[in-house]
């Protein structure tokens, strides 16, 4: 039983114990789904977008030259990580160009006092 026409049809879809043939479905108000980040957040994550770029244009050159370095800077590595990243997240002083084969060494191999004895973290 469709519970839009209050008919015997083919169901088509349910709406938690709701059933709806194909006509009534489309007819029906579906709840508006939530956005995944808040307006807030993808503000903060448009001008990131637009600051990285420009940031990446000054700095073509990777900062970091570590192993299997290309040279060519692909990536924004932030300075500040854990607690006081966001607080930091648009402060492009706190920002370094690396290139992705250093950002990923980065993250993946250098302890939290290597990476500040380096100049690629700073203190929390």
């Amino acid at each position: 039983m469709c519970q839009g026409c209050q008919t015997l049809k083919h169901i088509w879809k349910s709406d938690k114990k709701d059933k709806y043939c194909k006509e009534c479905w489309y007819k029906i108000e579906k709840p508006k789904s939530i956005s995944p980040v808040s307006k807030k957040r993808q503000g903060e994550m448009d001008e990131y977008s637009k600051k990285r770029l420009a940031f990446l244009t000054l700095h073509t050159s990777c900062q970091a030259k570590l192993v299997s370095c290309t040279g060519v800077a692909t990536d924004v590595h932030h300075l500040y990580s854990g607690k006081d990243r966001d607080k930091y997240y648009l402060e492009m002083s706190t920002w370094k160009a690396v290139c992705r084969n250093c950002h990923n060494y980065i993250h993946d191999h250098l302890s939290a006092d290597e990476a500040i004895e380096m100049g690629l973290k700073l203190r929390e």
